[in-house]
Protein backbone atom coordinates (compact mmCIF):
# COMPACT_ATOMS: atom_id res chain seq x y z
CA UNK A 1 0.00 0.00 0.00
CA UNK A 2 1.37 3.40 -1.12
CA UNK A 3 2.24 6.27 1.32
CA UNK A 4 -0.45 8.28 0.03
CA UNK A 5 -3.46 6.04 0.90
CA UNK A 6 -1.77 5.24 4.02
CA UNK A 7 -1.69 8.62 5.36
CA UNK A 8 -4.92 9.12 3.42
CA UNK A 9 -7.11 6.46 5.53
CA UNK A 10 -5.66 7.99 9.02
CA UNK A 11 -7.00 11.69 7.84
CA UNK A 12 -10.09 10.06 7.36
CA UNK A 13 -9.87 8.71 11.02
CA UNK A 14 -9.04 11.89 12.53
CA UNK A 15 -11.56 14.24 10.21
CA UNK A 16 -14.39 11.86 10.97
CA UNK A 17 -14.63 13.05 14.24
CA UNK A 18 -13.54 16.80 13.47
CA UNK A 19 -16.23 16.88 11.27
CA UNK A 20 -19.02 16.61 14.32
CA UNK A 21 -16.75 17.63 17.24
CA UNK A 22 -16.37 21.25 15.17
CA UNK A 23 -19.74 22.35 14.07
CA UNK A 24 -21.97 20.63 16.43
CA UNK A 25 -20.22 20.65 20.15
CA UNK A 26 -21.35 23.69 21.18
CA UNK A 27 -24.77 22.55 20.29
CA UNK A 28 -24.52 20.09 22.78
CA UNK A 29 -22.88 22.00 25.69
CA UNK A 30 -25.78 24.58 24.90
CA UNK A 31 -28.15 21.14 25.73
CA UNK A 32 -26.90 20.79 28.75
CA UNK A 33 -27.50 23.89 30.05
CA UNK A 34 -24.33 25.80 29.13
CA UNK A 35 -24.62 29.75 28.64
CA UNK A 36 -22.68 31.25 25.77
CA UNK A 37 -20.34 32.67 28.03
CA UNK A 38 -19.40 29.35 29.36
CA UNK A 39 -19.74 27.32 25.63
CA UNK A 40 -16.87 29.80 24.76
CA UNK A 41 -14.78 29.11 27.79
CA UNK A 42 -15.12 25.37 27.64
CA UNK A 43 -13.88 25.39 24.34
CA UNK A 44 -11.21 28.34 24.89
CA UNK A 45 -9.54 26.51 27.30
CA UNK A 46 -7.58 24.22 25.34
CA UNK A 47 -7.18 26.31 22.72
CA UNK A 48 -5.33 28.78 25.23
CA UNK A 49 -3.15 26.19 26.71
CA UNK A 50 -2.08 24.97 23.56
CA UNK A 51 1.45 26.87 23.75
CA UNK A 52 2.53 25.19 26.69
CA UNK A 53 0.53 21.63 25.92
CA UNK A 54 1.63 21.60 22.26
CA UNK A 55 5.16 21.83 22.54
CA UNK A 56 5.24 19.86 25.59
CA UNK A 57 3.57 16.65 23.78
CA UNK A 58 5.38 17.39 20.25
CA UNK A 59 8.74 16.99 22.44
CA UNK A 60 7.42 14.13 24.32
CA UNK A 61 6.35 12.69 21.21
CA UNK A 62 10.05 12.84 19.60
CA UNK A 63 11.45 10.62 22.13
CA UNK A 64 9.92 7.49 20.50
CA UNK A 65 11.45 5.80 17.57
CA UNK A 66 8.60 5.56 15.26
CA UNK A 67 6.73 8.88 15.02
CA UNK A 68 3.08 6.65 14.98
CA UNK A 69 3.82 5.18 18.21
CA UNK A 70 3.19 8.58 20.30
CA UNK A 71 -0.29 9.28 17.94
CA UNK A 72 -1.72 5.82 18.94
CA UNK A 73 -1.66 6.51 22.67
CA UNK A 74 -2.93 10.75 21.96
CA UNK A 75 -5.83 9.26 20.08
CA UNK A 76 -6.48 6.67 22.39
CA UNK A 77 -6.08 9.04 25.40
CA UNK A 78 -8.34 11.37 23.20
CA UNK A 79 -11.08 9.01 22.64
CA UNK A 80 -11.84 8.32 26.35
CA UNK A 81 -11.81 12.16 27.29
CA UNK A 82 -14.56 12.82 24.59
CA UNK A 83 -16.57 9.82 26.44
CA UNK A 84 -16.53 11.47 29.54
CA UNK A 85 -18.26 14.40 27.92
CA UNK A 86 -21.86 11.53 28.53
CA UNK A 87 -20.91 11.86 32.37
CA UNK A 88 -18.96 15.14 33.22
CA UNK A 89 -20.49 16.84 36.13
CA UNK A 90 -21.32 20.22 35.05
CA UNK A 91 -19.57 23.45 33.66
CA UNK A 92 -16.40 22.23 35.11
CA UNK A 93 -16.92 18.28 34.53
CA UNK A 94 -17.40 19.41 30.88
CA UNK A 95 -14.80 21.81 30.51
CA UNK A 96 -12.12 19.08 32.22
CA UNK A 97 -13.50 16.36 29.84
CA UNK A 98 -12.99 18.07 26.63
CA UNK A 99 -9.59 19.59 27.56
CA UNK A 100 -8.31 16.10 27.84
CA UNK A 101 -10.03 15.00 24.82
CA UNK A 102 -9.32 18.05 22.63
CA UNK A 103 -5.59 18.40 23.96
CA UNK A 104 -4.77 15.49 22.95
CA UNK A 105 -6.20 14.73 19.68
CA UNK A 106 -5.47 18.08 18.60
CA UNK A 107 -1.59 17.10 18.78
CA UNK A 108 -2.00 14.62 16.42
CA UNK A 109 -2.40 16.66 13.14
CA UNK A 110 0.36 18.60 13.50
CA UNK A 111 2.44 15.10 13.87
CA UNK A 112 0.69 14.07 11.22
CA UNK A 113 1.68 16.73 8.86
CA UNK A 114 5.21 16.18 10.02
CA UNK A 115 5.23 12.72 8.30
CA UNK A 116 2.86 13.40 5.23
CA UNK A 117 4.72 16.48 4.17
CA UNK A 118 7.89 14.81 3.90
CA UNK A 119 6.44 11.74 2.37
CA UNK A 120 4.86 13.88 -0.40
CA UNK A 121 8.56 16.07 -1.32
CA UNK A 122 10.26 12.49 -1.40
CA UNK A 123 7.40 10.42 -2.86
CA UNK A 124 6.67 13.10 -5.31
CA UNK A 125 2.53 13.52 -4.39
CA UNK A 126 0.67 16.32 -3.34
CA UNK A 127 0.85 16.78 0.30
CA UNK A 128 -3.38 18.06 -0.01
CA UNK A 129 -4.22 14.80 -1.76
CA UNK A 130 -4.38 13.33 1.67
CA UNK A 131 -4.96 16.30 3.49
CA UNK A 132 -7.95 16.94 1.38
CA UNK A 133 -9.82 13.39 1.72
CA UNK A 134 -9.70 13.82 5.64
CA UNK A 135 -11.57 17.25 4.81
CA UNK A 136 -14.02 15.19 2.52
CA UNK A 137 -14.32 12.84 5.58
CA UNK A 138 -15.29 16.16 7.45
CA UNK A 139 -18.00 16.43 5.08
CA UNK A 140 -19.26 13.49 5.40
CA UNK A 141 -19.61 12.89 9.23
CA UNK A 142 -21.21 16.80 9.01
CA UNK A 143 -23.71 15.84 6.46
CA UNK A 144 -25.09 12.31 8.51
CA UNK A 145 -24.76 14.19 11.81
CA UNK A 146 -26.90 17.00 10.50
CA UNK A 147 -29.73 14.60 9.36
CA UNK A 148 -28.70 12.71 12.98
CA UNK A 149 -29.73 15.44 15.14
CA UNK A 150 -33.25 15.67 13.43
CA UNK A 151 -34.18 12.29 15.14
CA UNK A 152 -31.96 11.67 17.90
CA UNK A 153 -30.95 13.60 20.93
CA UNK A 154 -27.81 15.55 21.06
CA UNK A 155 -25.71 13.00 23.32
CA UNK A 156 -24.73 10.95 20.39
CA UNK A 157 -21.83 14.37 19.36
CA UNK A 158 -19.96 12.70 22.36
CA UNK A 159 -20.31 9.25 21.41
CA UNK A 160 -19.70 10.02 17.52
CA UNK A 161 -16.74 11.93 18.48
CA UNK A 162 -15.22 9.47 20.92
CA UNK A 163 -15.42 6.76 18.72
CA UNK A 164 -13.84 8.14 15.88
CA UNK A 165 -11.10 8.77 18.08
CA UNK A 166 -10.44 5.49 18.68
CA UNK A 167 -10.74 4.47 15.29
CA UNK A 168 -8.14 7.00 14.83
CA UNK A 169 -6.06 4.83 17.38
CA UNK A 170 -6.16 1.73 15.30
CA UNK A 171 -5.64 3.34 12.36
CA UNK A 172 -2.45 5.13 13.16
CA UNK A 173 -1.14 1.86 14.41
CA UNK A 174 -2.11 0.14 10.47
CA UNK A 175 -1.99 2.68 8.22
CA UNK A 176 0.57 5.30 9.14
CA UNK A 177 3.95 4.70 7.71
CA UNK A 178 6.35 3.26 10.40
CA UNK A 179 9.07 6.46 9.86
CA UNK A 180 11.40 6.72 12.31
CA UNK A 181 11.64 10.07 14.44
CA UNK A 182 15.24 10.25 14.21
CA UNK A 183 17.98 8.52 12.40
CA UNK A 184 19.68 5.12 13.64
CA UNK A 185 21.48 6.09 17.09
CA UNK A 186 21.18 9.65 16.88
CA UNK A 187 17.74 9.82 18.97
CA UNK A 188 18.62 13.25 21.18
CA UNK A 189 17.94 13.39 24.86
CA UNK A 190 15.15 15.79 26.38
CA UNK A 191 17.57 18.48 26.70
CA UNK A 192 18.48 18.79 23.86
CA UNK A 193 14.93 18.45 22.30
CA UNK A 194 13.64 21.12 24.07
CA UNK A 195 16.87 23.21 22.86
CA UNK A 196 15.39 23.16 19.80
CA UNK A 197 12.03 25.03 20.97
CA UNK A 198 14.11 27.58 22.18
CA UNK A 199 15.74 27.79 18.53
CA UNK A 200 12.55 28.48 17.33
CA UNK A 201 11.53 31.14 19.59
CA UNK A 202 14.07 33.06 18.92
CA UNK A 203 13.85 33.27 15.03
CA UNK A 204 11.46 36.26 14.37
CA UNK A 205 10.78 35.44 11.05
CA UNK A 206 9.15 32.21 12.26
CA UNK A 207 7.61 33.88 15.09
CA UNK A 208 5.87 36.55 12.61
CA UNK A 209 4.77 33.53 9.94
CA UNK A 210 2.88 31.50 13.35
CA UNK A 211 1.44 34.62 14.52
CA UNK A 212 -0.25 35.66 10.93
CA UNK A 213 -0.97 32.48 10.97
CA UNK A 214 -3.01 32.15 14.40
CA UNK A 215 -4.40 35.86 13.30
CA UNK A 216 -6.27 35.00 10.66
CA UNK A 217 -7.16 31.24 11.88
CA UNK A 218 -8.05 32.73 14.92
CA UNK A 219 -10.54 34.81 13.53
CA UNK A 220 -12.87 31.42 12.58
CA UNK A 221 -13.29 31.29 16.09
CA UNK A 222 -17.04 32.86 16.47
CA UNK A 223 -17.49 30.92 13.13
CA UNK A 224 -16.71 27.47 14.81
CA UNK A 225 -18.60 28.05 18.11
CA UNK A 226 -21.84 29.68 17.11
CA UNK A 227 -22.25 29.89 13.77
CA UNK A 228 -24.75 26.54 13.92
CA UNK A 229 -26.31 28.16 16.86
CA UNK A 230 -27.04 31.39 15.25
CA UNK A 231 -28.24 29.70 11.94
CA UNK A 232 -30.65 27.68 13.93
CA UNK A 233 -32.05 30.78 15.35
CA UNK A 234 -32.82 31.99 12.29
CA UNK A 235 -34.32 28.84 11.38
CA UNK A 236 -32.42 27.38 9.04
CA UNK A 237 -32.65 23.18 9.44
CA UNK A 238 -30.20 20.66 10.68
CA UNK A 239 -29.64 19.06 7.24
CA UNK A 240 -28.92 22.58 5.68
CA UNK A 241 -26.57 23.54 8.24
CA UNK A 242 -24.76 20.48 7.40
CA UNK A 243 -25.22 21.40 3.75
CA UNK A 244 -23.52 24.84 4.71
CA UNK A 245 -20.56 22.95 6.65
CA UNK A 246 -20.26 20.84 3.93
CA UNK A 247 -19.81 23.80 1.22
CA UNK A 248 -17.49 25.34 2.97
CA UNK A 249 -14.92 22.38 3.67
CA UNK A 250 -16.07 21.14 -0.10
CA UNK A 251 -14.33 24.62 -1.16
CA UNK A 252 -11.12 23.94 0.97
CA UNK A 253 -10.85 19.87 -0.84
CA UNK A 254 -11.13 21.37 -4.12
CA UNK A 255 -8.52 23.86 -3.29
CA UNK A 256 -6.11 21.40 -2.02
CA UNK A 257 -6.85 18.87 -4.33
CA UNK A 258 -7.35 20.92 -7.59
CA UNK A 259 -5.18 24.23 -7.03
CA UNK A 260 -1.50 22.98 -6.43
CA UNK A 261 0.30 24.29 -9.58
CA UNK A 262 -1.68 27.39 -9.09
CA UNK A 263 -0.54 26.95 -5.58
CA UNK A 264 3.37 26.57 -6.15
CA UNK A 265 2.97 29.87 -8.63
CA UNK A 266 1.60 32.25 -6.25
CA UNK A 267 4.23 30.72 -3.29
CA UNK A 268 3.39 31.31 0.37
CA UNK A 269 3.06 34.17 1.15
CA UNK A 270 0.99 35.87 -1.18
CA UNK A 271 -1.60 32.80 -0.15
CA UNK A 272 -1.70 34.24 3.27
CA UNK A 273 -2.28 37.58 1.84
CA UNK A 274 -5.11 36.93 -0.11
CA UNK A 275 -6.17 34.64 3.01
CA UNK A 276 -6.40 37.24 5.25
CA UNK A 277 -8.10 39.69 2.93
CA UNK A 278 -10.71 36.58 2.26
CA UNK A 279 -11.74 36.30 6.37
CA UNK A 280 -11.82 40.49 6.35
CA UNK A 281 -14.70 40.35 3.61
CA UNK A 282 -15.83 36.84 5.14
CA UNK A 283 -16.50 37.93 8.58
CA UNK A 284 -18.08 41.38 7.58
CA UNK A 285 -20.42 39.81 5.47
CA UNK A 286 -21.67 37.37 8.07
CA UNK A 287 -22.29 39.99 11.18
CA UNK A 288 -25.35 41.00 8.79
CA UNK A 289 -27.01 37.52 8.87
CA UNK A 290 -27.52 37.23 5.29
CA UNK A 291 -29.83 35.05 3.77
CA UNK A 292 -29.57 31.28 2.68
CA UNK A 293 -28.96 31.74 -0.55
CA UNK A 294 -26.24 34.35 0.18
CA UNK A 295 -24.29 31.66 2.56
CA UNK A 296 -23.55 29.01 0.40
CA UNK A 297 -21.16 31.14 -1.61
CA UNK A 298 -19.81 33.00 1.08
CA UNK A 299 -19.28 29.51 2.60
CA UNK A 300 -17.22 28.23 -0.61
CA UNK A 301 -14.39 31.68 0.95
CA UNK A 302 -13.16 28.73 3.35
CA UNK A 303 -11.24 27.55 0.55
CA UNK A 304 -8.94 30.98 1.21
CA UNK A 305 -9.69 32.07 4.52
CA UNK A 306 -8.71 28.66 5.86
CA UNK A 307 -6.79 26.05 3.27
CA UNK A 308 -5.05 29.21 1.78
CA UNK A 309 -3.40 30.47 4.78
CA UNK A 310 -3.44 26.63 6.31
CA UNK A 311 -0.98 25.61 3.47
CA UNK A 312 1.05 28.53 3.10
CA UNK A 313 1.96 28.07 6.94
CA UNK A 314 2.85 24.45 6.88
CA UNK A 315 4.96 25.39 3.73
CA UNK A 316 6.51 28.42 5.10
CA UNK A 317 7.30 26.66 8.83
CA UNK A 318 8.89 23.45 7.03
CA UNK A 319 11.32 25.89 5.12
CA UNK A 320 12.35 28.12 8.12
CA UNK A 321 13.24 24.83 10.66
CA UNK A 322 15.88 22.20 9.84
CA UNK A 323 14.18 18.38 9.97
CA UNK A 324 15.11 17.47 13.23
CA UNK A 325 13.14 20.12 14.64
CA UNK A 326 10.04 19.72 12.87
CA UNK A 327 7.54 18.21 15.21
CA UNK A 328 8.20 20.62 17.38
CA UNK A 329 8.03 23.90 14.78
CA UNK A 330 4.76 21.96 13.23
CA UNK A 331 3.14 21.59 17.17
CA UNK A 332 3.94 25.37 17.57
CA UNK A 333 2.37 26.12 14.43
CA UNK A 334 -0.42 24.47 15.70
CA UNK A 335 -0.38 25.79 18.87
CA UNK A 336 -0.64 29.31 17.87
CA UNK A 337 -2.52 29.11 14.70
CA UNK A 338 -5.25 26.46 16.07
CA UNK A 339 -4.55 27.08 19.84
CA UNK A 340 -3.65 30.59 21.47
CA UNK A 341 -4.82 32.92 18.93
CA UNK A 342 -8.51 31.12 18.18
CA UNK A 343 -8.72 29.84 22.19
CA UNK A 344 -8.38 33.73 22.75
CA UNK A 345 -10.99 34.34 20.08
CA UNK A 346 -13.26 31.83 21.42
CA UNK A 347 -13.20 32.49 24.82
CA UNK A 348 -13.94 36.19 24.05
CA UNK A 349 -16.47 34.72 21.35
CA UNK A 350 -18.77 33.24 24.33
CA UNK A 351 -19.47 37.07 25.64
CA UNK A 352 -19.78 38.62 21.93
CA UNK A 353 -22.22 36.26 21.17
CA UNK A 354 -24.42 37.25 24.74
CA UNK A 355 -24.22 40.63 24.45
CA UNK A 356 -24.25 41.25 20.15
CA UNK A 357 -25.09 37.97 18.34
CA UNK A 358 -24.27 37.84 15.00
CA UNK A 359 -22.70 41.65 14.93
CA UNK A 360 -19.60 39.60 17.22
CA UNK A 361 -18.62 38.65 13.37
CA UNK A 362 -17.38 42.20 13.22
CA UNK A 363 -14.93 41.74 16.12
CA UNK A 364 -13.44 38.62 13.81
CA UNK A 365 -13.05 40.66 10.87
CA UNK A 366 -10.89 43.18 13.01
CA UNK A 367 -8.60 39.75 14.14
CA UNK A 368 -8.25 38.79 10.28
CA UNK A 369 -7.39 42.41 9.41
CA UNK A 370 -4.29 42.05 12.04
CA UNK A 371 -3.66 38.81 10.35
CA UNK A 372 -3.28 40.57 7.02
CA UNK A 373 -1.07 43.08 7.79
CA UNK A 374 1.19 40.45 9.34
CA UNK A 375 0.88 38.55 6.08
CA UNK A 376 2.13 41.95 4.42
CA UNK A 377 4.66 42.24 7.06
CA UNK A 378 6.10 38.77 6.01
CA UNK A 379 6.11 39.11 2.37
CA UNK A 380 8.58 42.10 2.54
CA UNK A 381 10.57 40.53 4.66
CA UNK A 382 10.91 37.67 2.82
CA UNK A 383 10.45 39.14 -0.72
CA UNK A 384 7.89 36.58 -1.13
CA UNK A 385 10.27 33.93 -2.07
CA UNK A 386 8.93 31.50 0.57
CA UNK A 387 8.65 27.82 -0.63
CA UNK A 388 6.76 26.75 -3.14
Amino acid sequence: MSSLTRLSFFYVAIYLGTGVSLPYIATYLRDCGMSGAAIGLILAIPMLAKPFTGPALAVWADGFTLRRSPMVLLSLGAGLGYAALLIAPGALGLAVAWFIGQTLLSTVSPLLDVIALRRARSEGFNYGLPRGTGSAAFIVANLIMGVVLTFVASAIIPIWIALAALLAALAAGVFVPPERVHAEGAKPVGAERWKGVGLLLRNRTFLLAVTTAGLIQGAHAFYYGFSTIIWREQGISDPIIGGLWGVGVAAEVAFMWFLEPWRRKVGPEKLMILGGVAAVLRWIAYAFTPPLWLLFPLQALHAFTFAASFLASLRLIEKLTPPSHASSAQAMNSALSMGFALGVATWFSGHLFDAFGSYSYLAMAGVAALGLAGAIILNHRTGGRGPS
